[in-house]
């Protein structure tokens, strides 16, 4: 079997409302990159890449005078001609691969006539539990939904979502607003929902110091971890040092080097494999079986995807052994998706892993173009910018906190 050619469509999904966290903001849509990657076989395979427009579109036509003749089945060849460690410095293409990857072992199991978590070693569960994701919100001026600021229309957020999708797990996205006001909707969070677990990520923006004394004041809640407090790994580390709560990382441990300077150190307890950011499906699994050999923690990462990378989240959530955490998803705010069928449906908190042979997903073209014709619309936003702090960019630690706009 050979590839034949790689196609790339940029889509634009709108979200409930615009999300905000410590970088900046998702300004009311996610833009994707859809891969179909095509096969003399007839076979055709799915991938998703975060991003897009023209530039992310070249860089995939790009790739086909690499992958061209290419047999699918070989991944590990394809990791080689693409992300050699060395030949990639100038030019680094991890999520490139993750995206061409994805669509390979679609194929390779629909070849085959198994599902992806199967060339991983099989599935250990059927379902995978999700953490509901909640950030504050901007308003969507059109619906009136979102524009969450307070620890009461946070709590009211967190209760809707509990009752549509019957989460019992629960991420705070903070970094937003001072730490004063973040701990106060945290507590409120958790004491909202006694019997629940909860999570808090301010996506690196605190001081080491404001870590540690965060930490000990949100100890006695039933934390999952506190995630990504600070930045850097030796930051990470000195936290841990301090406090008693499982610290976790999806910032500065995704790759091999890293997690292996990781350990080491003992710099932190969780990591959150993201099957992009790992350069791929295959390569988050094999970074969770280190994880099991040497007793770390690992949870499934959420990147803002639509339906074909929350199918190969649910593979590797489906295969990984020592997955003891809800995984994050965004999918939640998004309106509609891009595989038939429409959105995949939480059932008491939980995904059902994919059936069928491969991904398990198939593209819908009608939503592909409705889509890509909503990304040459709107286009692409500004990921770490805020629309409504025209002014303002991030600076870790970060001392200039978003205000209140009713207190």
């Amino acid at each position: 079997m050979k590839i034949t050619n790689i196609k790339a469509t940029t889509v634009a999904m709108p979200l409930e409302a615009p999300i905000r966290h410590s970088n900046g903001c998702h300004w009311g849509r996610f833009v994707r990159t859809i891969i179909e990657v095509e096969t003399d076989e007839g076979i055709t395979g799915l991938g998703e890449m975060g991003g897009g427009g023209e530039s992310a579109e070249n860089a995939f036509s790009a790739l086909n005078k690499y992958l061209i003749g290419h047999d699918p089945m070989q991944l590990e060849q394809l990791y080689w001609k693409i992300c050699n460690p060395t030949a990639s410095l100038y030019n680094n293409r991890t999520q490139l691969h993750a995206a061409i990857e994805f669509a390979c072992i679609d194929i390779i199991g629909k070849k085959l006539g198994i599902r992806a978590c199967d060339l991983l070693g099989g599935a250990l569960r059927e379902e995978i539990p999700f953490a509901s994701y909640i950030f504050f919100r901007y308003k969507n001026e059109i619906t009136g939904i979102g524009g969450e600021e307070t620890a009461e229309e946070i709590v009211t957020h967190a209760k809707d979502l509990v009752n549509k999708y019957g989460f019992t797990s629960h991420k705070l996205k903070a970094g937003v607003f001072h730490p004063d006001h973040e701990i106060e909707v945290f507590k409120a969070l958790s004491a909202a929902f006694p019997e629940h677990k909860v999570r808090i990520d301010p996506n690196a923006a605190w001081s080491v110091e404001e870590s540690i004394s965060i930490g000990k004041v949100i100890e006695h809640l039933p934390n999952d971890y506190f995630e990504d407090p600070t930045w850097g790994m030796e930051g990470m580390r000195r936290v841990r040092e301090m406090i008693r709560i499982p610290t976790s990382t999806n910032t500065v441990v995704v790759n091999f080097e890293q997690l292996a300077a990781c350990i080491r150190t003992n710099a932190i307890d969780v990591i959150l494999l993201d099957t992009t950011f790992w350069g791929g499906l295959r390569q988050a699994w094999k970074a969770s079986i280190v994880c099991e050999k040497f007793q770390i923690g690992v949870a499934v990462h959420s990147s803002g995807e639509l339906g074909i990378q929350l199918a190969t989240m649910l593979h590797l959530g489906a295969a990984i052994p020592n997955l003891s955490f809800a995984a994050d998803a965004h999918y939640h705010h998004i309106t509609d998706d891009i595989i038939k069928g429409g959105k995949m449906q939480y059932v008491n908190g939980k995904i059902k892993v994919p059936q069928g042979n491969g991904l398990g997903v198939e593209l819908d073209h009608d939503k592909l173009k409705q889509y890509g014709g909503y990304y040459k619309e709107v286009g692409g936003y500004q990921y770490d910018r805020d629309p409504e702090r025209p002014e303002w960019f991030s600076v870790l630690p970060e001392r200039n906190w978003a205000k209140l706009k009713r207190k």
